[in-house]
């Protein structure tokens, strides 16, 4: 049920949806976090259905030797400037030297399918998502306390749940911030605009929070008086809750300056919930949202959920059939590795204008690129129900990154061999590298288990 914001404000704040001001709550109002860096690193992972099928991950201009190893799949390293990219990729081949292609990650530890909810974000498996399936804080979350800023984390989303046509308003995400606890996440571009920028875009209305904060403050405050024991732990969380969005709001506007600065515009075609506009629209708008929230300063750590089995595909131009994901993720119609391949080419015009974009604001002696990690990954691994044991991925980094992977194709040992690499290990290096000493984030595989193999830590080979 997609709440709007009032409604969320004060059923929430009182405890009357069953949230009760949960750390989930603290992040979709956008709890503050103190000791924001000067230049801080910043990550947008992008979501996509469907899987990612491995023969569309090869280089057309591999040589023999090298097109053996990636049909076998062998561990082996190019460099992308020797190489020509799949044609869905054309759009980033200006960027070739800040572009990984990673192969031979497995996400068996959250497992494949139609869906993987919050699995693929947690390296666990989350089943039909419920609540007690959530066994930990999503990687977003956790790369977002590393770099904190005044919204933390920051979920976007164009699925679409099965027998709806689309989704509007705040609504249930997949990204957790601690374990049994759903993230929400913007479903449509007009609701993230008006939410994140509203400092400066409608401070009337933001007074108007601002008073129902104060006065809810007030009145949670005066309940703990002559209580004890867990019903006064429960009031005093809410009070504190209640607290840290008044914070956070006053540091967002302290932002007011930079946030005019770096506005994005929005068409109107987005307005009640853009139900005219059509994928590619939507998409181009998420996307001035997320550099605009970046360059602003509102969150260094974006979750995009680009597509899911039910988003409408149909207006994208070159699907004369108007066939839909689950079709194509099933080979019907006789077009789906096309389509597939056109539904890529539409997300990297998006990954592009990123890139692009973050490359033009300065920042420091470089620009905002520089400090900056895109990861498109696939939700449920190399195809439509799997197999699991593959994930391919396209990562684009700047020059401050601390990973050592730019400007190569990268394909690490299969699932279930010497010296394979899980999705767990991805996501440890990634705390491993940016200042969490974790030893080891996620699941173990039980593949590898059952074959007595090293599983746990950071992937030396991607760390500088």
């Amino acid at each position: 049920m997609a709440l709007n914001r009032r409604e969320f404000f004060k059923t929430t704040a009182l405890g009357t949806t069953g949230l009760a001001l949960t750390p989930s709550f603290n992040q979709l109002l956008a709890a503050p976090a103190d000791g924001v860096a000067s230049a801080p690193h910043r990550f947008v992972f992008v979501r996509k259905s469907n899987g990612n099928l491995t023969n569309q991950f090869g280089l057309p201009s591999f040589s023999a030797e090298e097109l053996k190893k990636h049909k076998e799949k062998e561990a082996f390293e190019v460099g992308l400037d020797k190489h020509e990219l799949p044609g869905w990729l054309n759009a980033l081949d200006g960027h070739k030297e800040n572009m990984t292609i990673l192969h031979g990650i497995s996400m068996s530890v959250s497992g494949g399918g139609h869906y993987s909810y919050s699995g693929c974000m947690g390296a666990y498996k989350a089943g039909r998502n419920i609540l007690s399936n959530i066994k930990r804080a999503t990687i977003d979350f956790e790369l977002a306390k590393l770099f904190p800023s005044p919204f933390g984390h920051i979920e976007m989303s164009l699925a679409v749940p099965h027998g709806r046509d689309h989704r509007t308003g705040i609504v249930s995400g997949y990204s957790a911030p601690a374990p049994k606890q759903r993230n929400y996440c913007y479903a449509d571009p007009m609701t993230a605009y008006n939410e994140l920028f509203k400092s400066v875009t409608n401070t009337d209305e933001v007074a108007s929070d601002n008073a129902l904060l104060s006065y809810l403050h007030g009145q949670e405050s005066q309940r703990l008086n002559g209580l004890d024991g867990d019903e006064r732990l429960k009031i005093s969380d809410q009070v504190d809750s209640l607290q840290s969005i008044r914070d956070r709001n006053t540091k967002v506007a302290a932002l007011g300056d930079v946030i005019t600065e770096h506005l994005p515009e929005i068409d109107p075609i987005h307005a009640n919930g853009g139900s005219d506009a059509t994928l590619p629209q939507k998409q181009a708008a998420y996307t001035d949202i997320i550099v605009s929230a970046l360059a602003s300063g509102l969150t260094n750590v974006v979750t995009y959920t680009i597509d899911d089995l039910g988003t409408d595909i149909t207006s994208l131009p070159e699907n004369d059939e108007k066939t839909n994901i689950h079709a194509v993720g099933h080979g019907q119609g006789g077009r789906s590795a096309f389509i597939r391949d056109v539904i890529k080419t539409h997300h990297m015009k998006q990954v592009k204008t990123l890139v692009t974009k973050l490359k033009a604001i300065p920042e420091g002696r470089g620009t905002m690129f520089d400090n900056t990690t895109i990861i498109y990954m696939p939700e449920t691994g190399s195809g439509h129900h799997g197999p699991d044991t593959e994930a391919p991925m396209v990562i684009m980094s700047g020059k401050n990154s601390k990973l050592d992977i730019a400007g190569r194709y990268i394909r690490l040992p299969f699932h279930g061999t010497e010296g394979h690499k899980t999705l767990s290990n991805w996501y440890t290096t990634l705390l491993n590298t940016y200042g969490n000493p974790i030893k080891h984030y996620g699941d173990l595989d039980l593949t590898m288990q059952r074959n007595r193999l090293s599983q746990e830590g950071a992937i030396d080979q991607l760390m500088l």
